[in-house]
């Protein structure tokens, strides 16, 4: 007979926050080290690392690494990618970083779109296709080292005239071609088996592996999960990773979770990762961007910290309540403010253009501790955004 559902184990938001925050290894100061090992180690063990190109403060990708490698350098994402190859680009729920080790799970999706294309990329010609795949031939390439394009219409705001462009796109998603570099946003595209030195792709993930992956990440930078946190904008992917959630609570392997405010919402954890209520360092003060994982999914954000986080660099200026671009602000694993900077870089400073408390920072004492303890991880953020 099948076991008994277990009661869930009954959690605060305070614990279930520690819990998030340790598994997202920013309740310590330097978890993965230095260099580019540890940019390797910190990709694999969050899973994927999201690329934006909004510049108003350093892109996004660099800044979740620096908020888990103090000493981290732009330099550091370089060589894992371009030289020791511990990592790779493709999408996520994003344009992501994600591990080299993990290139089977998306091995389906790149042989998905070698028979059916990509819905970015209808415009592609098979002649634009094999003219990028002929140049790729002869050593790794990018937009700009192609200048005979007879220039197209847009089909959108943000299309290149340039058919080459959309075509590396789609070589990329049908994973013929890899991005070996970056320069900025500037892409330099390789062949894929040339730039890992393998003689084929490797072995497609099965279905199930699949499912598994997307649970297992979650997990391990998660702490606890729910179907929307575990399938962060693949809906299609949730019923199948409920059966596997449903077949491992059957075994033991999680638990269900009720979390305090969570309603409705169906939470799980590992019982370890429950019984682990360590803490972590006190003192620390995280300036987070944005598209920081512990960030991204807005309603978890808002149920775990209390702030409803908002972006707003497509809002109109008058309805703004945060600023273009704000930072929220982790202060001993709480977030208490969200600032809004812009990097100037020609000046060589970062300015302040508008500072919110929010969450536990717009009820209680004490603001002008937090404000001393932020200003001066604004210093240290300032030295970041302006080094080489």
């Amino acid at each position: 007979m099948p076991r008994a559902a277990s009661k869930p184990v009954e959690l605060t938001t305070a614990a279930a926050r520690r819990i998030w925050l340790r598994a997202q290894r920013l309740d310590t100061r330097v978890p993965f080290g230095d260099g580019a090992a540890a940019v390797a180690e910190a990709v694999a063990h969050l899973g994927y690392v999201q690329i934006d190109t909004i510049h108003v403060i350093e892109r996004s990708h660099h800044h979740i690494l620096f908020s888990r490698m103090p000493n981290y350098q732009r330099g550091h994402l370089k060589q894992a990618q371009s030289h020791d190859k511990s990592v790779f680009e493709y999408w996520t729920h994003a344009l992501a970083y994600v591990p080299s080790a993990d290139l089977r799970f998306f091995v389906p999706d790149m042989k998905y779109h070698r028979r059916e294309g990509h819905a970015w990329c209808t415009t592609v010609t098979p002649a634009d296709l094999r003219k990028v795949m002929r140049l790729a031939q002869a050593g790794p390439l990018s937009i700009r080292d192609i200048d005979d394009d007879v220039l197209r219409e847009k089909d959108h705001e943000w299309a290149s005239r340039k058919p080459s462009k959309r075509a590396l796109q789609l070589a990329f998603f049908e994973g013929r071609l890899t991005i070996s570099e970056r320069t900025g946003m500037l892409k330099t595209y390789d062949l894929t088996l040339r730039h890992f030195g393998w003689d084929s792709l490797p072995k497609a993930a099965s279905a199930s592996e699949q499912v598994a992956y997307l649970l297992d990440r979650a997990l391990r930078s998660q702490g606890i999960v729910s179907l929307d946190s575990i399938c962060h904008l693949d809906a299609p992917s949730k019923a199948a990773v409920r059966k596997l959630i449903e077949a491992r609570m059957r075994r033991g392997e999680l638990v269900p979770v009720a979390l305090d405010g969570a309603g409705k919402q169906e939470y799980w954890a590992a019982p370890a990762t429950l019984e682990d209520s360590g803490e972590g360092e006190s003192g620390l003060v995280h300036i987070l961007s944005p598209f920081d994982p512990l960030i991204i999914q807005r309603k978890r954000t808002n149920l775990f910290f209390g702030h409803d986080h908002r972006f707003e660099a497509y809002v109109p200026r008058e309805k703004r309540l945060l600023g273009y671009f704000a930072l929220p602000v982790l202060v001993d694993g709480e977030i208490v403010a969200a600032i809004d900077l812009k990097t100037d870089r020609q000046a060589r400073k970062v300015l302040m253009q508008k500072w919110n408390w929010v969450g536990d920072g717009a009820k209680k004492p004490p603001r002008k501790e937090w404000k001393r303890r932020i200003e001066e991880e604004l210093g240290r953020f300032e030295k970041f955004q302006l080094g080489d």
